[in-house]
């Protein structure tokens, strides 16, 4: 072999040898490139999962919070329903009540007491409805003779309109105790309405869902 093949075999094993780095170069380029667009489509993918996960959480979150605001309206306007139902029962046991001259009487003996115990005149006036009026007139003198000491209840002829009870002032309206059935209902609504709701329907505790 003289020297100018010598020199075209050397010319093409070098060329030869750089299209190998170059054919390697591309295929190594072209791996990379593939690998990058496959961690992008992945990152892409893995994106729009995060984000539709995201908005189905809200989405059910949202429903949750909705159908949780339902039931504790219902649950509301059951415990005020119910509460009412037991409000009409004392209503009623109140009527029941006074049908019981003994009981009844003693009761409003109690009220007439505690009410002069709180009013410092010592004359006092007393209204009821018109069926105590008609029961309790024939019998007034007797039923509150020693009943407080120094203390003059007088029975009014103009009845008010209550279920049972009494309304004690003084003669000058300065002062007066309301001892109706309604009067003391009234005063005493806040505690019987949490003692009502307490008792027949335990409020929803923080977190419990549907």
């Amino acid at each position: 072999m003289n020297q100018v093949e010598a020199l075209e075999k050397a010319i093409l094993e070098r060329a030869q040898m750089m299209a190998d780095e170059c054919a390697h170069r591309a295929e190594a380029g072209r791996k990379n490139i593939l690998r990058e667009a496959s961690e992008r489509l992945h990152l892409k993918e893995e994106k729009e999962t995060l984000l539709a996960k995201s908005l189905a959480d809200r989405a059910y979150l949202r429903k949750v919070q909705a159908d949780e605001l339902k039931l504790r309206s219902k649950m509301d306007q059951m415990r005020w329903n119910l509460v009412q139902v037991v409000i009409d029962r004392l209503q009623e046991r109140m009527k029941t009540l006074t049908q019981d001259e003994t009981r009844y009487f003693n009761l409003i003996k109690a009220l007439l007491k505690q009410a002069a115990g709180q009013i410092e005149q010592d004359t006092l006036e007393v209204s009821v409805n018109q069926e105590d009026l008609r029961r309790l007139k024939p019998q007034w003198a007797e039923l509150t003779q020693e009943l407080a000491p120094g203390k003059q209840f007088q029975l009014l002829e103009k009845s008010i309109n209550t279920v049972g009870g009494c309304l004690v002032s003084t003669p000058d309206k300065r002062v007066q105790i309301d001892h109706t059935f309604e009067g003391r209902l009234s005063r005493l609504e806040r505690k019987i309405h949490q003692a009502l709701v307490e008792r027949l329907l335990p409020p929803i505790s923080e977190g419990q869902t549907v």
